[in-house]
């Protein structure tokens, strides 16, 4: 880490200066660790009930409260990043992050753990401090690249959760999940301390105008209106997908919860795709990417309705190739529209993020709920149409903004 701690801190980072490989390793590593605590608890919440004495039927207010804290971070507190230091905030919410996420580890009861997810899941929006900030050091010709990698870090944090909390939980139990999941927050604060330069803030509004003004945001950049549109689509059909897998593994090839959990290496494969989406954006512009990675994500999940007609010794390969691909188109497609949306207002970044976020966090919600009603009324079937709709609108939607221009 020695040029991470050449970096001065008491200064802000001149843009046109290339970001060091250890310090862009730093915001990939902390966003990974950031996202991936909202996930931890979902393989775990049976042993996390067994551990409190708490009835099954209640667990799911452990996500939901998780995600909800998040869902608010992003909307009320992601915007501070431009009216203050980032690094300051990216500090004191890895802090607090640490803090909860000690305190599930050591919760004696549901309440201390139902007030800790909240915690969590509002100090995990750390994340999303950290791909502005990385928008902010990143050249202008090399930002897509830049926040390529580090939105690879948060998403194979995403991704890669579930399959570490339950590979830990099974073996050391789930308090062990959460006690190492705050070292490792504690740690990358303590680095994130040593390197990371101060920001120069971008705007004088109050905290009042500076969420009201992300409505004017949204009247007035088309582009954003775009962007949010076209990725709140994907992430219906992402929402859908993932949130009945299991149960189709389940009823199709009688498989459990852990072969749906190591699919998430397949979306992980996927994922990889940001950094090769960041490069396509600095190349061939960031709406191409937009466009073609909708394109790959509708193509991927109408291929899927094709299985019932293949042998059965293909089909559950046939399903990890088409998972690995629409991840890819989706994660590209992200990495593109943030480029966009980071390069209409250099002093509104976060402000620009968290609107493009909240609509992605809402079509992951939608999805999950529009994704269990269409298996319950058509089946697998079902879904993947579901899917193959809004990723199709998706297309749609970067064809129409390409138009306009």
């Amino acid at each position: 880490m020695s040029s991470i701690q050449a970096a001065q801190v008491d200064r802000v980072l001149d843009e046109s200066r290339d970001i060091p490989s250890a310090l862009l390793l730093l915001l990939a590593t902390g966003a990974g660790l950031g996202a991936a605590s909202l996930y931890y608890c979902q393989p775990l919440l049976m042993e996390i009930s067994d551990g409190l004495h708490v009835r099954p039927s209640l667990m799911g207010l452990v996500p939901t409260l998780t995600q909800l804290g998040y869902a608010s971070g992003v909307l009320l507190l992601a915007p501070l990043g431009d009216r203050y230091d980032r690094r300051i905030i990216i500090l004191v919410k890895t802090a607090l992050l640490s803090l909860a996420l000690l305190s599930i580890g050591l919760a004696s009861g549901f309440g201390m753990l139902l007030g800790a997810s909240l915690l969590v899941g509002a100090s995990a929006t750390m994340a999303q401090d950290v791909v502005p900030a990385a928008a902010v050091l990143a050249p202008e010709s090399q930002r897509g690249k830049i926040v390529g990698k580090v939105m690879t870090g948060l998403l194979l944090g995403i991704l890669l959760s579930r399959v570490a909390s339950g590979f830990i939980g099974q073996h050391w139990g789930w308090r062990t999940v959460y006690l190492l999941a705050s070292l490792a927050v504690m740690c990358i604060g303590l680095l994130f301390g040593r390197g990371l330069p101060r920001f120069a803030k971008t705007t004088e509004l109050s905290y009042r105008a500076l969420i009201a003004s992300m409505l004017g945001l949204w009247r007035r950049h088309a582009p954003l209106r775009h962007a949010a549109m076209s990725q709140g689509l994907l992430a219906v059909s992402f929402g859908a997908f993932w949130s009945t897998l299991a149960m189709m593994l389940h009823a199709r090839y009688g498989l459990g919860s852990a072969v749906a959990g190591a699919l998430g290496l397949a979306g992980a494969a996927g994922a990889l795709a940001a950094p090769l989406g960041g490069k396509l954006a600095d190349r061939r512009g960031a709406k191409w990417v937009t466009q073609q990675g909708s394109a790959l994500t509708a193509l991927s999940f109408g291929a899927m309705a094709i299985d019932g007609w293949l042998p059965d010794s293909l089909r559950l390969g046939f399903l990890v190739l088409m998972t690995i691909l629409f991840d890819f188109g989706m994660q590209a497609t992200l990495v593109g529209h943030q480029t966009v949306v980071y390069g209409l207002d250099a002093g509104a970044r976060s402000r620009l993020n968290a609107v493009l976020l909240t609509c992605m966090f809402i079509g992951m919600a939608s999805g999950a709920a529009f994704g269990s009603l269409a298996l319950a009324r058509w089946g697998w079937l079902g879904v993947v149409g579901l899917c193959s709709l809004v990723s199709f609108g998706a297309w749609l939607v970067r064809c129409y903004a390409s138009r306009v221009g």
